[in-house]
């Protein structure tokens, strides 16, 4: 069950990493629940204020990464159409076999909803979708960052225990 439990464990805390950049997974609290298997394991004592204080920390910037966005946008003057269009053009962006077509689509996605919110002020459509842009950017280095080092205290806490599990 501990083997079990470790590989699931590995793949939460990748898809943590990966749910960063994709709008369907929450990255912060999916890597969260890679730490929580790993400490259902026998080989990893439980630690309840270790998981409570990372778990606060996904959960906070998971709320916090529905503001961001919104931010960078009306900032720059935008609109929700922005911020709509910001999250369609990331998943187009992921999708196509462009270099960088995340930030791409996330522009280009921002731009178009802006511009159908109000096509006749290019300039006004253009600084939002800038906006919107930049908080999808500081969104995403949020929840990278923090994926990032739950993954790391994954392979502490596995390293430590190591010997326990064989």
């Amino acid at each position: 069950m501990d083997t079990f439990l470790l590989i699931l464990a590995f793949l939460f805390s990748c898809l943590g990493i990966i749910g960063s950049f994709l709008p369907v997974l929450p990255g912060p609290i999916t890597g969260w629940v890679g730490l929580w298997l790993l400490h259902l394991t026998k080989a990893v004592p439980m630690n309840t204020s270790f998981l409570v204080i990372t778990f606060i920390i996904a959960l906070v910037i998971f709320i916090l990464d529905y503001f961001i966005p919104a931010l960078g946008t009306k900032k720059f003057g935008g609109s929700k159409y922005g911020v709509y269009g910001t999250t369609i053009g990331l998943i187009v962006g992921l999708l196509s076999p462009i270099p960088f077509g995340i930030l791409i689509g996330a522009f280009v996605g921002a731009l178009i909803g802006e511009l159908m919110y109000d096509s006749k002020d290019t300039n006004r459509a253009l600084k939002a979708s800038f906006g919107a842009f930049l908080g999808f950017l500081a969104s995403v280095t949020i929840k990278f960052s923090v994926a990032a080092i739950f993954f790391v205290l994954f392979i502490i806490k596995f390293w430590e225990y190591s010997g326990n599990f064989w």
